[in-house]
């Protein structure tokens, strides 16, 4: 089984709704996502390709309920890695693969891409 996800977001939007609502970057992103967001010039271009990430692996997983903090963007030095927790990971678990995901940001706009391969005996 192998599934794909992809996901697209203006990054005003979701700059505007944590704006808007202070308490929802705690319910959507890590301790650490949120850190390593706020150490960069623009923590809501990172923090809105995060959001697409967990959104694409919950598509490629095929997740009935979408919980972001189920799903984790790890930055590794290299491509960012995904660690999963809870019912994603129960999931994963379940369809015995793995997820890649691979992100992008404009100025403007944020993405991510989601691919499962099978997960290793």
């Amino acid at each position: 089984m192998s599934g794909v996800g992809l996901d697209l977001l203006e990054i005003e939007r979701l700059e505007r709704a944590l704006a808007r609502r202070p308490g929802l970057a705690e319910r959507l992103f890590t301790d650490a996502e949120r850190a390593y967001a706020a150490a960069r010039p623009r923590p809501g271009q990172h923090l809105a390709a995060r959001f697409c990430a967990k959104e694409a692996v919950s598509k490629a997983l095929d997740l009935d309920v979408f919980r972001p903090r189920d799903i984790e963007v790890v930055p590794t030095g290299r491509a960012p890695e995904v660690a999963l927790y809870g019912a994603a990971a129960e999931q994963a678990r379940r369809l015995h693969v793995r997820v890649a995901v691979s992100l992008t940001h404009s100025r403007q706009t944020a993405g991510a891409v989601a691919v499962t391969r099978p997960a290793a005996p």
